[in-house]
């Protein structure tokens, strides 16, 4: 019986022998498994920053090589700090608006509006708006200097790129499209999805705004800014310019007749003398820089006053310092401020058509 006993205990033992190594064999396999996981990982969360990072974003002035997502981003010149707001950032620094500017803030009222909403207190504003401050913008240490709409020159952008990488104008100085702006400021944050999605948000914004004003549609507009001391010239916006390509994406047009005049295709502006005035009959719609005092001079001058637009009161002048004015150049910001007041002049201007 002792026997008998002593043999089942030693087989007890043997047993637990084989599941303790079973165990521990399983255990040494599990972690291994883990630890291949683990560096499956590893690699792969490796393998996806090479792949996002360096980026390099190609521009008219060269190329803009970035090696990992920016943390302190700088904006220089007209309205690419708002695309960083809009996307929920805040700029290391930016310039202050020289245009539109109502205050001695250097900030346009939807830059202010999206300052507060982010709880943004004391921005930091480079007051570089008659010429570029260097020194403040190298003090404010960016990691990547936004300036996708911009008139930076080759000297600029070589001083510049001492600083940060910069992200300069995809063709010509302030040709830049919004949409553009959006998507070469987003790319330069390492926000590229975020500037698509800011894209189609505000294309949705237009489209139901002027479903609001379909009078508009189809309509020939000119951008035309005239002088009441000298009256012998006239100066154009092309399609090229940003204020014009807005006005297109309304779903108005430009005339044929002047697009036929336009030598250099990357020139945002057309210097007309004012003995080709009547190349203006084709718009339905004059728009331009100015007020009534400027629009009574034009009408009475002997050559301009017959232009059909202006002869029926189809114009659309804005302030040339105003909050309006200033968002001819758009950028989501300054679109979804001023939409409705910009429709409105416009439907004004296009109501005296049938009158």
């Amino acid at each position: 019986m002792k026997k008998i006993s002593l043999y089942i205990l030693m087989l007890l033992l043997l047993s637990v022998v084989l599941i303790g190594c079973s165990t521990s064999d399983s255990e040494e396999e599990n972690t291994t498994d883990n630890n291949s996981d683990e560096t499956t990982s590893e690699e792969t969360t490796e393998n996806e920053t090479d792949a996002e990072y360096p980026i390099t974003i190609e521009h008219a002035l060269g190329e803009a090589v970035i090696e990992s997502k920016p943390e302190r981003i700088a904006t220089i010149q007209w309205a690419n700090h708002d695309i960083v707001l809009a996307l929920g950032v805040e700029p290391v620094g930016f310039s202050a608006a020289n245009f539109g500017v109502e205050d001695d803030s250097g900030l346009l009222p939807w830059t202010t509006e999206k300052l507060e909403e982010l709880g943004i207190e004391n921005p930091n504003i480079y007051q570089d708006t008659d010429g570029l401050d260097f020194e403040a913008i190298a003090d404010s240490n960016p990691d990547v200097i936004l300036a996708a709409y911009s008139g930076i020159t080759e000297e600029d952008y070589e001083i510049l790129t001492q600083i940060a990488p910069v992200v300069a104008y995809p063709t010509s100085p302030w040709t830049t499209t919004w949409r553009e702006q959006v998507l070469l400021n987003a790319e330069g944050m390492g926000m590229k999805e975020d500037g698509e999605q800011l894209i189609a948000d505000t294309e949705q914004l237009i489209e139901d705004k002027v479903a609001e004003y379909p009078e508009i549609v189809g309509k020939k507009i000119v951008w035309v800014n005239f002088s009441a001391t000298d009256m012998s010239g006239l100066h154009l916006y092309t399609p090229t310019d940003t204020r014009v390509s807005f006005l297109q994406e309304l779903g108005m047009e430009y005339p044929e007749n002047i697009i036929e005049m336009i030598e250099d295709e990357t020139a945002y502006s057309l210097n007309l003398s004012s003995e080709n005035a009547d190349v203006l009959n084709e718009a339905d719609v004059i728009i331009g820089y100015g007020d009534e005092s400027l629009y009574e001079a034009v009408k009475a001058d002997s050559r301009l006053g017959q232009i059909t637009a202006i002869e029926r009161g189809s114009v659309a002048f804005i302030g040339g310092n105003s909050t309006l004015a200033a968002s001819g150049t758009p950028n989501p910001l300054s679109i979804a401020y001023t939409i409705d007041d910009y429709l409105d002049i416009i439907a004004d201007a296009v109501s005296k058509i049938d009158e």
